[in-house]
């Protein structure tokens, strides 16, 4: 009998988006296959402590035992301290393969101004904006908004996720309580035009550029006004379809441009890239590299439209994160 992989599976964090990882991390401790794997579930609390099923204490030592002492590590948390580079730098540290993005990847697609940045440089259309810092003078932003965007606009902490902290603003009168509320959440702040059109998601999996894989494109629906928190997470908020219904040479153009980014901001295992379609344009909103990750998720969803299980999915992204650190290993002296 083949030995299993030992797989440890982080779920929690100190991010706002605690509850959502946690959600992600049981999805996929549950579906990893039993007689392939032997699954370490590990939350870390708000606090910052890493927990294990029982309740103890998880002490983490390079080249150790216990339960980071894994052949892979899949780091199922969202937003700060989980898909910013922090936890992936952890696991540099402690040699250990682990799924995803490395710190590199991690943090740059963490900060959507940074992020925007660079695809703007590489030729990949975003949005644009107006980057608020907690010490900068009001008027001046409030001049620079009206000036150079308009109204209405949207207002979201640079690093952060699962639309926490976001305030879709419809005139000058609202735009200093959307900043406060960026600002509780980050030191850094965007404003961005708005883009009347519809959502399009793409899912991307691989290492090497010359293999990547892009899921077909999915089409996200939803009943509010704007793609909120409740619309990501309260039941019947949102659905998706995939494929979405699209000319075949605008879908292919869509997929082509999440694996330019991907490998742009030099993403590795796995990522969401996440567009508005407008009239005229096709712009790249943002890219997570650890997306939500329940078998209902969208990157997981758009992956088993285009012919890939869930627990398949799962399979991919470990022995994407043993290749990579094999490869990586290969590397140092």
């Amino acid at each position: 009998m083949t030995e299993r992989l030992r797989v440890a599976v982080l779920g929690g964090g100190r991010s706002s988006e605690h509850d959502v990882s946690l959600r992600s991390a049981a999805s996929v401790a549950d579906a990893l296959d039993p007689s392939r794997y032997e699954v370490v579930r590990i939350t870390v609390e708000r606090d910052g402590v890493w927990r294990d099923e029982a309740g103890g204490i998880v002490q983490v030592t390079p080249g150790g035992g216990g339960p980071l002492g894994a052949d892979v590590v899949f780091p199922a948390l969202h937003g700060p301290f989980g898909e910013d580079g922090t936890v992936q730098g952890l696991l540099e540290m402690l040699d250990v393969a682990y799924v995803g993005s490395g710190v590199l990847g991690s943090s740059l697609t963490m900060d959507k101004d940074a992020c925007k940045a660079m695809l703007r440089s590489h030729g990949v259309d975003v949005a644009r904006d107006v980057v608020v810092g907690a010490a900068d003078d009001r008027a001046a932003v409030a001049a620079r908004v009206a000036g150079e965007l308009g109204y209405p606009v949207f207002v979201k902490p640079a690093r952060l996720g699962s639309s926490i902290g976001i305030t879709r603003v419809s005139g000058p009168d609202g735009l200093a309580a959307a900043l406060d509320l960026a600002l509780a959440h980050d030191a850094k702040a965007l404003v961005e035009e708005l883009l009347e059109g519809e959502e399009v998601e793409v899912s991307v999996l691989g290492n090497d550029p010359a293999r990547l894989e892009a899921s077909v494109v999915g089409r996200i629906g939803y009943a509010g006004e704007w793609y909120d928190y409740e619309a990501k997470y309260g039941e019947g908020g949102s659905w998706l379809d995939a494929p979405a219904d699209l000319p075949a040479a605008e879908a292919e153009r869509i997929r082509a441009t999440a694996l330019r980014a991907f490998i742009v901001c030099d993403c590795r295992g796995m990522a969401r890239v996440d567009f508005f379609r407008t009239a005229d344009r096709v712009v790249l909103n943002e890219i997570n590299t650890i997306p939500g990750f329940t078998a209902t998720s969208y990157y997981a969803r758009m992956f088993e439209a285009s012919g890939l299980p869930y627990p398949d999915l799962l399979d991919r992204l470990v022995a994407l994160a043993l290749e990579r650190r094999a490869a990586d290993a290969a590397l140092r002296f």
